[in-house]
């Protein structure tokens, strides 16, 4: 009873519930292409982003998610396409989304772009509800599995870049899509709710050989709290970073990384959920961050530091 509890609450949670739906990450200023396509092609270079979260460790049931981003500029420095894929695990539940990113530049002056962007694709959906241990055996809400249930979605987003200044406002799925009606109602409430973000960040010096790089991210949906995650990112010496991370209502953190190449960075960060429903079942959730820059023989055409 007590497993099916735990693992029911993660579900309703993530997936049915009214609430914030789509996965959360720690490293969101390194994943911003899947959740606004007007970022395809921002870098000046072939960028491939890959990202592993481990949610609420200890937790059953606990959320697995992957994604892997890839964008770059095409033809001139006005147009940017991109490839965004995630995965993401919560129970018995598997989620997966492919998309395809469109993007289309304006210089506003010399120091800045302004950034349209389409994103449009498809959600897998599969759910074996019937592995679940229930205390009431043979409710009929449990008794019909989701296998590979297909979803098309469509988004889109704005992007304001400068040299050491960047903001971004997206809404990736418009559409609300229906998982499943439900047995006389049962569970009715399963659908896909829209979600949008506004994403900041900027750099400033400290001294010589210290940068800082704070950055926000709000995420809003109907139905759930306005979500808040606030970072204080310290670059030593434009190689190593260390930070700290705050989510409103719900976790503490700490990130840091390493430029291993002009090209190769690779990130760590690890936070702890501060609510009461997950406190005393998990060890914290674990981060990695891979990523790449294919430069090439066009290393003439990147004009300033790929800061974000």
């Amino acid at each position: 009873m007590k497993k099916f509890i735990i693992i029911l609450t993660v579900i309703l949670a993530g997936t049915l519930a009214h609430g914030q739906q789509d996965p959360m990450f720690t490293h969101y200023m390194y994943n911003t292409l899947s959740v606004n396509p007007a970022y395809a092609g921002s870098r000046d270079a072939m960028t491939v982003t890959a990202l592993h979260r481990s949610q609420w460790v200890g937790f059953t049931g606990s959320p697995v998610t992957q994604t892997l981003t890839l964008h770059t500029p095409v033809g001139s420095d006005q147009i940017g396409l991109g490839l965004s894929v995630v995965h993401d695990k919560i129970g018995p539940t598997k989620f997966t989304s492919i998309y395809g990113d469109f993007a289309y530049r304006i210089r506003l002056t010399e120091k800045s772009k302004l950034s349209f962007g389409i994103k449009g694709g498809i959600n897998l959906l599969t759910a074996n509800l019937q592995e679940l241990e229930l205390d009431q055996p043979g409710d009929a809400s449990f008794n019909q599995n989701f296998e590979n249930m297909l979803m098309p979605n469509f988004g889109f987003g704005i992007y304001y870049s400068r040299e050491r200044f960047y903001a971004g406002i997206s809404t990736p799925k418009l559409l609300e899509q229906t998982y499943y009606q439900g047995t006389q109602g049962a569970i009715s409430a399963a659908k896909e709710k829209g979600h949008y973000y506004l994403i900041a960040g900027t750099m400033f010096p400290i001294s010589r050989f210290v940068d800082m790089k704070p950055s926000a991210l709000v995420k809003m949906t109907a139905g759930a709290p306005i979500e808040l995650d606030v970072t204080a990112l310290f670059e030593f010496d434009k190689r190593v970073n260390a930070g700290i991370m705050y989510r409103t209502g719900d976790a503490l953190g700490v990130i840091c990384g390493l430029r291993i190449t002009d090209q190769f960075e690779l990130g760590y960060s690890f936070d702890y959920s501060m609510t009461n429903t997950t406190f005393k079942y998990n060890n914290g959730s674990h981060e990695i961050m891979l990523r790449y820059d294919f430069i090439f023989g066009n290393a003439h055409r990147i004009k300033s530091p790929r800061y974000f």
